[in-house]
C-alpha cells in the first residue's frame, strides 16, 4: 500500500497512516494481490488517526518497559479521544511517573524506530511471551483459536502482541500527552486483578 501511496505523491506517502482495502483498515506494508477498492488514510481520517493513537499506546508501553522493567503489559487500544494502556505494576504509577514517561516517549519518537509486524505459530507465540515474563499476553494468546497464527509488532527492543495495523515509524506519533491514571480490572471483571490504566 505504501508503494501505491508513493506513486500517487511523495507527500501522500509521507502522511499515510494505513490503507482502507475494501472497507477494512490494513497496514501500509500489506501486499495487495488482487483488484480492490483502496483509500490511503492519513491522520485527517478517523481510521487513520486511530492507527496513530494505537501506535502511541505502543510507544507508551515501550517507555514503561524501559523505565519500569518490572511492569507487566496487559492491553493498549486506541479510543475515541486518544489511547490507554493497562499495566500490572506493584504500587502503580504517580503523576511524576507520567512526566518521566512522556519524556521517554519523546525519545522513542525521536529514535524513529521502524514498527514492524511479524507472525508466530500459536505454541511458539505462547513460549515467546512466557520467556518475556508477560503472563497477560500468554493468557490472551491461549484464548485464541488453536489454528490461529499470532501477530506481533516490534519497534526497537520492544515487542507486543498485536493485530495492528500501525504506522511505519515511531516518529509518526507527532504530538501526545499523558492525561490521567485510573484503576481497571483485568478483562473488566472484578474477580480479576486491579491494573493501572494510563490514559493519553
Amino acid at each position: 500500500i505504501i508503494e501505491i501511496a508513493g506513486d500517487i505523491s511523495e507527500g501522500l506517502a509521507r502522511a499515510a497512516c494505513a490503507g482502507l482495502v475494501n472497507g477494512k483498515v490494513e497496514d501500509l506494508r500489506t501486499v495487495l494481490t488482487e483488484d480492490c477498492e483502496l483509500s490511503i488514510l492519513t491522520a485527517r481520517d478517523k481510521e487513520g488517526l486511530t492507527v496513530v493513537r494505537h501506535t502511541a499506546s505502543h510507544v507508551l508501553a515501550q517507555a514503561v518497559k524501559r523505565l519500569y522493567p518490572d511492569a507487566k503489559l496487559a492491553i493498549g487500544p486506541a479510543i475515541d479521544d486518544g489511547f490507554y494502556y493497562d499495566f500490572d505494576r506493584e504500587g502503580g504509577f504517580t503523576p511524576e511517573d507520567l512526566e518521566k514517561l512522556e519524556a521517554e516517549m519523546a525519545k522513542i519518537v525521536k529514535e524513529n524506530l521502524p514498527v514492524k509486524p511479524f507472525v508466530l505459530p500459536r505454541a511458539e507465540a505462547v513460549r515467546f511471551m512466557e520467556e518475556k515474563g508477560e503472563p497477560y499476553k500468554v493468557e490472551l494468546i491461549e484464548d485464541l483459536p488453536e489454528e490461529e497464527t499470532i501477530s506481533f509488532y516490534q519497534q526497537g527492543e520492544f515487542v507486543d502482541l498485536c493485530a495492528g495495523p500501525h504506522i511505519m515509524y515511531t516518529k509518526g506519533v507527532k504530538a501526545f500527552k499523558l492525561t490521567s491514571i485510573a484503576g481497571a480490572y483485568w478483562r473488566g471483571s472484578e474477580k480479576n486483578k486491579m491494573l493501572t490504566r494510563i490514559y493519553g
